[in-house]
């Protein structure tokens, strides 16, 4: 195993996490953790020098932080950096950030959590948690050794990504990164600012959920057989996360021993490089996906703000995300979290200012028929 410095933490980390969202189950109930494999699973890992142990209260719905203290007995949890997150949905006051964590500490059996996050920061919780005194929590939290190195993960865009790292000294962040996701959210821009701030990154979705393994597309599976380096999907898509000096620790969520084993193996050679040839491999996969790209959208928020609302960069973003993807339903997941292209009222302002000259109120019209608004 390889091993990396976390940014501030300063402390050393494995080049794999072990992420427990995705543990095996019984009978297809994700509350119904197989205790026995799971475990065998994480000691395993742990055995052959995986130290990054990330959990969060929701995973599991909730069973998963005590599966994770029953793994890391008989001396593992001395061998591990362990991970958690603060729910913040379930935040209603300030009382409730110290109410749940000291029942993580609890379904932990733990004294300190060595990486404690507030988890899935976007622009709907993020300033009420800032109203609700999430910065004294944390502050208390850390002074009375509950927890050890502060952190977040994310899901926006890289704007709020921004504005997160600089209003508090965090030590550590954890973002989605993967070789299709590489402008999507924080991105890569978002992981360049976080090093640049001197925080350790943690990258999450590194196989998007498994569609960089199960979900490529006839072309992609084409590329990679035909290059001279032989590896298999899931090592072409670590690999190239691996690739950046930026990149702390990257997670992976595990379901069958056989991930683990490969996985392993991948990180053991987690510092090598991938040559000018392996790079072309994975430039020539992303433009498969960019090809099928509708509307070209740069981004640059000139059409913004809408008067009626609309967030049309991130319309454009999720509607050519189903596209590249094939996936009208993941897309509709994140696009039912913005300002949807049914509030346009055809004024037609952002025209006026599109420097990519895209005929904005027509293609909104295409976004919501394609996720029926």
């Amino acid at each position: 195993m390889e091993y990396r410095i976390l940014g501030k933490t300063g402390e050393m980390v494995s080049a794999l996490g072990f992420g427990c969202m995705r543990l095996p189950v019984i009978n297809g109930n994700m509350k119904r953790i197989d205790e026995p494999e799971a475990i065998r699973m994480i000691r395993y890992a742990v055995d052959q020098g995986v130290n990054y142990i990330d959990t969060a209260y929701v995973y599991h719905e909730g069973t998963a932080e005590a599966l994770v203290a029953k793994a890391l007995k008989d001396g593992y949890r001395e061998k591990i950096l362990l991970a958690t997150k603060l729910p913040i949905w379930d935040v209603k006051n300030r009382a409730d950030m110290a109410r749940l964590l000291d029942e993580q500490l609890n379904n932990l059996e733990t004294g300190c959590i060595d990486l404690y996050l507030v988890h899935a920061l976007n622009r709907q919780y993020w300033y009420k948690m800032i109203d609700f005194g999430l910065f004294d929590f944390l502050r208390e939290a850390k002074a009375m050794g509950k927890v050890k190195h502060l952190g977040f993960s994310f899901h926006d865009d890289y704007s709020l990504f921004v504005e997160i790292v600089d209003s508090f000294d965090w030590s550590f962040c954890q973002i989605q990164y993967n070789y299709l996701d590489e402008d999507f959210q924080a991105g890569r821009k978002g992981l360049e600012y976080a090093w640049g701030k001197g925080l350790g990154v943690v990258i999450m979705e590194p196989l998007r959920g498994g569609t960089l393994v199960k979900g490529l597309t006839p072309e992609a599976y084409d590329i990679m057989k035909k290059a001279s380096n032989q590896r298999t999907p899931a090592e072409w898509a670590l690999k190239w996360i691996w690739d950046h000096p930026e990149v702390g620790v990257v997670l992976s969520g595990m379901t069958e021993m056989s991930h683990v084993e490969a996985n392993v193996n991948y990180a053991s050679e987690s510092g090598k490089p991938l040559s000018s040839e392996e790079q072309k491999v994975i430039q020539a996969i992303q433009k498969t996906y960019k090809d099928k790209i509708r509307v070209y959208c740069t981004d640059c928020k000139y059409c913004m703000p809408c008067p009626s609302g609309v967030d049309i960069p991130q319309s454009f973003k999720y509607y050519n995300m189903a596209y590249m993807l094939d996936d009208v339903k993941g897309a509709h997941f994140w696009y039912k979290g913005i300002s949807k292209a049914s509030k346009c009222s055809d004024c037609g302002k952002c025209e006026e200012h599109c420097p990519q000259n895209i005929l904005i109120r027509e293609r909104l019209k295409d976004v919501r028929e394609l996720f029926g608004d």
